[in-house]
């Protein structure tokens, strides 16, 4: 045995447990497979797509502002997202992972404080709108212009979760009550789980917003349109166009209004009118995991089960409220390290 196989093989058997497939969690999953191969990754959830929050996102790639996280880190969340994403959708495998280029604009009423947003140069070709082009939005003084990604999760996270199982990875259909029930089989835990982490880890910072959208069949729609509110948005993508949609803050309501689709085709109508001669293909809820900041830090945490005096290392990647497509792999790139860091405490010797 060589050296470094004789320093890594102290790693060898750690057993790492991701809760939570949404997009956050499958992307953390199998970054840590991929970049931690003596490690044996586990990623356990009740829910799976075609069920789970992520598969409702419309996953399309700009992100708002956290208040609390250095912007610096927020560019690099977004920038390994963004090249990350890229290089799919430049690949023989963008059909399959439902990931492509997308082009159009977002508009605003007044302009905003900050008319430059922090990833104008992470995307491509950003401009400002010209008065000529804002005649079409009359009720809009103000607009930006770009190409960025758009990511459709129906698609994306099982191509994920195949990309993970070649890693070596196993999935496994669990709904958890508490983290003490992992730690005396896991040595690391990494809490994806979103809203789930209100009630796993206590954390009364994270609450529903409930989000409400439409597809519709509208293949002449080319260009994306997004209201600076982020309340109307229609976002062509590659077989329907999605239409939304609501941000209801603390709202738990997982049925569809009737109302509320109404109310969207008929905003989406005064970006785009062509939308109203679309088949509507159907209507769908997601509850995002809202959040002041997504949380990406580790603590250990003293749980009754087990795991060396009752501690167990916890990796938390949760709480991206609309943002979870456009910043999931940045994070998950963070949470790996994280995992790394707590594998040099437990293995001081391993080289990793």
């Amino acid at each position: 045995m060589d050296v470094y196989a004789e320093q890594n093989s102290s790693t060898r058997g750690v057993k790492v447990a991701v809760v939570g497939a949404g997009v956050v969690g499958f992307s953390t999953a199998v970054c840590v497979a991929e970049n931690l191969p003596s490690c044996s990754v586990t990623l356990l959830s009740d829910k799976f797509s075609p069920d789970t929050a992520s598969d409702v996102a419309a996953g399309i790639m700009f992100a708002e502002q956290f208040p609390d996280i250095p912007l610096e880190r927020q560019r690099r969340w977004f920038g390994d997202s963004f090249d990350h994403l890229l290089a799919i959708a430049r690949s023989e495998h963008a059909l399959e992972a439902g990931v492509l280029l997308s082009s159009g604009c977002q508009i605003f009423r007044e302009p905003p404080a900050n008319k430059t947003p922090y990833w104008w140069d992470i995307v491509f070709g950003f401009r400002f709108l010209s008065e000529r082009e804002l005649r079409r939005f009359p009720e809009h003084s103000f607009g930006q212009a770009f190409t960025t990604i758009k990511c459709e999760c129906s698609s994306y996270l099982p191509w994920l979760r195949h990309r993970f199982t070649k890693a070596g990875g196993n999935v496994e259909q669990k709904k958890l009550s508490s983290f003490e029930e992992l730690s005396p089989y896991y040595d690391i835990i990494v809490n994806c789980s979103g809203l789930g982490s209100k009630e796993l880890v206590g954390d009364d910072g994270v609450y529903p917003v409930r989000g409400q959208i439409l597809k519709v069949d509208a293949p002449w729609v080319q260009y994306f349109i997004r209201d600076g509110d982020g309340k109307s948005y229609v976002y062509p993508g590659s077989s329907y166009v999605t239409l939304g949609g609501t941000r209801q803050e603390g709202d738990w309501r997982l049925g569809a209004d009737a109302g509320e689709s109404e109310a969207i085709l008929e905003r989406c109508a005064r970006l785009e009118p062509s939308v109203r001669r679309g088949r509507v293909l159907g209507q769908w809820v997601g509850l995002r995991p809202g959040r002041r900041n997504p949380r990406v830090e580790r603590e250990v945490l003293r749980l009754g089960g087990g795991g060396g005096g009752g501690g167990a290392h916890v990796v938390h990647n949760y709480g991206h409220g609309g943002c979870g497509v456009t910043l999931a792999w940045g994070t998950a790139l963070d949470a790996t390290r994280l995992v790394r860091s707590c594998l040099q405490e437990m293995h001081p010797h391993a080289k990793l």
